[in-house]
């Protein structure tokens, strides 16, 4: 199994990047094969 040391992990197999002031937010490929169609997703504006 492939685990990126840049990646941090949630238990619910989440995972986030952060790049400066950016962050990429993604599902491990396990959840993406346990998980049907994503059909909503909020995302919430700092300030």
């Amino acid at each position: 199994m492939n685990i990126p040391a840049e990646l941090k992990y949630t238990k619910d197999h989440e995972w986030v990047k952060i790049d400066g002031a950016t962050a990429l937010v993604g599902i491990t490929e396990f959840a993406q094969g346990e998980l049907g169609d994503i059909v909503y997703v909020d995302v919430t504006t700092a300030g």
